[in-house]
């Protein structure tokens, strides 16, 4: 079974938290569009959203973590979502996952992830080297051929035990303790370095969303955008990603 973690982010780091639940909704709308039932969500929040659309795979999962602080508020955003991403992960042990995916709560990602893993069990897991940027509004999909493990935090399918989960799991620590689980574009060497090698998952996984206004870590600034992998958006994609317009 794969479990999908997502961590949301809450209020205090949030410009518009309207903003942030609409683009919740739609990722926990594209991640329940599995074509296999083989899967759970973990939603690790401040507070539950108010949203329309319910499953019963998901799970809320509700922290704080108000009194942690950073000295940079870059480093609070990080080291909250780490925590959450860490939480999420030792919660998921209930549910006997064969494989993890921490999901970032505005990407989108394709329907086939759970029923991929479910026929693939005893691998050490995949990153996605394929997947599509999409600016926020546009009728056009960038395609990424290569590498998108390094642009987007949703990218890596993990067997359970290669999340390394601590013995007895601490979150009141600063935002070194949860790098692992924070930067993504690093987890295919370590595996490799450990004799654990990830692959690359064979088709597009993910669509990494930018201009939404809540972006972390990037936006279009610093991002290039080749217009010979642009395309017009088409339903069939649309409808293995779960991608639609926000309001």
């Amino acid at each position: 079974m794969l479990v999908f973690v997502i961590p949301l982010k809450g209020r205090e780091f949030s410009k518009s938290w309207e903003r942030v639940t609409h683009l919740f909704e739609r990722c926990i709308k594209s991640v329940c569009h599995q074509t296999s039932p083989d899967f759970r969500v973990i939603v690790v929040c401040n507070e539950q959203p108010e949203i329309e659309f319910h499953h019963p795979n998901i799970t809320y999962l509700t922290v704080d973590f108000s009194d942690h602080k950073e000295s940079l508020y870059i480093n609070r955003g990080r080291t909250d979502k780490g925590r959450k991403i860490l939480q999420g992960l030792v919660y998921a042990q209930q549910f006997a996952p064969t494989h993890t995916m921490a999901l970032d709560a505005d990407d989108c990602i394709s329907r086939k992830l759970a029923e991929f893993v479910k026929n693939n069990p005893h691998s050490n897991g995949w990153f996605i080297n394929q997947g599509y940027k999409y600016q926020e509004g546009s009728d056009y999909i960038y395609s990424k051929r290569n590498n998108f493990y390094r642009m987007c935090g949703s990218c890596n399918i993990l067997r359970y035990d290669l999340n390394f989960l601590p013995e007895h799991p601490e979150y009141n620590r600063g935002y070194g303790y949860y790098k692992y689980y924070l930067d993504h574009a690093k987890v295919k060497d370590i595996l490799t370095d450990k004799a654990q090698p990830i692959s690359p998952l064979p088709f597009p996984g993910a669509i990494y969303i930018l201009e939404t206004g809540e972006n972390l870590y990037y936006d279009r600034t610093k991002l290039t955008f080749n217009i010979f992998n642009r395309k017009k958006i088409t339903q069939s994609m649309r409808e293995e990603f779960g991608l639609y317009n926000l309001p």
